[in-house]
């Protein structure tokens, strides 16, 4: 289910389930369990905690994610970002503090040995 909120100037905490794409000036703190979009129209100020939130407008604060940050094209986020994968696309701005958290078990890479070629 993909939530859409269209607002202006409102202070919030929200906890947010599922997809939700946010296109609003808000101020105070976003949990989402799932996915985040602060569209291009959004002014967003404060802390969001989630799994994997996506900046296309602009965010002044810390994010706290367990998947990835993505700051497309026309996004910018100015504060601190903790993640284990943060993706900056080219025209996307970032200005800040970055600190890349160890990957969890499941999403480490997965080693595998070579065996060097047998000489005659």
């Amino acid at each position: 289910m993909t939530h859409n909120y269209a607002c202006s100037n409102i202070v919030v905490i929200a906890f947010a389930p599922g997809t939700f794409r946010l296109e609003a000036q808000v101020k105070g703190n976003i949990i989402s369990s799932g996915s985040l979009t602060l569209g291009e129209s959004s002014r967003v100020e404060g802390q969001i905690e989630g799994n994997h939130v996506v900046v296309c407008g602009r965010f002044d604060g810390v994010i706290f994610a367990k998947g990835r940050v993505e700051i497309l094209p026309k996004g910018i986020v100015t504060g601190e970002i903790h993640a284990p994968c943060v993706v900056i696309e080219p025209g996307g701005i970032f200005d800040g503090q970055c600190h890349m958290l160890a990957a969890t078990e499941s999403a480490k890479p997965l080693t595998i040995p070579i065996r060097a070629a047998q000489q005659a």
